[in-house]
């Protein structure tokens, strides 16, 4: 029984504190010793001492070598590392899947980026040959769009580093760059997906700090038997859960239709969205336009209560000739942008069509500070503006019924 005890605090010792097993070797040469003598002059086996006491002093000090290198390589570990934090499924490469690929470094300076590749048979930077750099954050998360491939790799470089577009074999440290980490695809899928009007959308379930911050879950979005996708925001516990669906590919310039049933009595809190966004855009926002129908918590906010529930917005949406807000009446509507290189084109109309002139509800051209096409993707979300003056009671959902896309 006391040798069990004796073997319990050694295991105990060593699992709590792997860099003492000198001590540890020590505690068990004493009880191997004490028990083996005890045993040996009972016996008439003082050899058996002996014998197994070499043995030990052996096995331990093998043991001790390669425990007091492992911590050695704990503390003296120098330079960044990177840390992936989601790694997108592996799948056949191409010209139009996108997924989200993000991380953290540790270590790392101010003005650091990182650089990321993935595999389809050669190394391709990502997630544009012109757009290569990934930003790191200030809580040194970073988070980028990239084509899916087999493998995936993040490269910490130095500010001026100048990345290949493809590669056989990825670099190692020195001449730029700090540190590498590559990870093979998720083998499955991060996030579920669903199929509405041809298309691919994943649904998000990851917090964002969009409206001030909300949550989201899966569940909040899904299709009905005609085929119609349907957005809400759902109670949860103390709280609430939003929707947001990503194309998860980039269709550039062109026209982007919807057509959704009505919206026009969202609480002021709600903020029903459809817009287009890149993780890899050049500034801060990141080619986002939107079409939203919201009041933003308080209708009395925009001097009309009744009227000023919908807004168009070239962000930054603070500039006030980036946002155009008009009336959104009952019943079904058909929002549409038309993007061209320097011109966006919005319009909102009354039914499921073009609407004529008769059926124009608003339209609305910007020409300043129009984005440039990158690898942007269309999105829906339905989500809360947390700094309402009319926090939200009832939830709420939105009912799309079509997306379409003409080049």
């Amino acid at each position: 029984m006391a040798l069990e005890l004796k073997r319990a605090a050694i295991s105990d010792l060593l699992r709590e504190h792997p860099c003492s097993i000198v001590r540890a070797t020590i505690l068990v040469v004493d009880m191997l010793a004490g028990h083996y003598a005890r045993r040996g002059a009972a016996l008439g086996l003082a050899s058996v001492a002996r014998k197994k006491l070499a043995w030990t002093f052996m096995l331990m000090t093998f043991g001790c070598s390669f425990a007091v290198q492992g911590c050695h390589s704990q503390k003296s570990k120098e330079g960044p590392t990177i840390e992936f934090t989601r790694v997108p499924p592996a799948a056949e490469g191409g010209p139009d899947k996108l997924d989200i690929i993000q991380g953290r470094v540790y270590g790392a300076h101010q003005n650091q980026n990182i650089i990321l590749y993935v595999n389809t048979g050669k190394w391709l930077v990502q997630p544009l040959e012109n757009e290569p750099i990934t930003t790191v954050s200030a809580d040194s998360t970073w988070v980028n769009s990239t084509h899916v491939g087999t493998e995936y790799a993040a490269i910490l470089v130095e500010p001026g580093y100048h990345p290949l577009g493809v590669m056989e074999s990825l670099p190692i440290p020195g001449g730029g760059v700090v540190a590498v980490a590559r990870a093979e695809g998720s083998g499955a899928f991060v996030s579920k997906t669903i199929f509405f009007s041809g298309y691919e959308w994943r649904i998000r379930d990851a917090p964002s700090a969009r409206g001030g911050g909300n949550k989201y879950a899966s569940d909040n979005a899904w299709l009905d038997s005609t085929g119609a996708m349907h957005l809400r925001i759902a109670k949860a516990g103390d709280d609430w859960t939003c929707a947001e669906v990503t194309l998860t590919r980039s269709l550039g310039y062109g026209t982007y239709t919807f057509v959704v049933r009505d919206t026009s009595k969202l609480e002021a809190a709600a903020v029903f969205s459809m817009f287009t966004y890149d993780y890899a855009g050049a500034n801060e926002y990141k080619r986002e336009m939107n079409i939203e129908v919201t009041r933003w918590g308080d209708s009395a906010d925009w001097g009309d209560p009744a009227a000023k529930n919908s807004q168009y917005v070239v962000q930054p949406y603070y500039l006030p000739e980036n946002t155009f807000r008009f009336t959104l009446p009952w019943g079904l509507i058909t929002h549409s942008l038309r993007w061209e290189p320097g011109r966006a084109v919005f319009r909102t109309v009354r039914g499921a069509g073009a609407g004529g002139k008769t059926g124009l509800v608003a339209e609305h051209e910007f020409t300043s500070g129009v984005p440039s096409h990158g690898v942007e993707s269309a999105r829906m979300n339905l989500y809360i503006a947390r700094r309402a003056k009319s926090p939200l009671k009832n939830g709420a959902e939105v009912v799309v019924e079509k997306f379409e896309y003409l080049p």
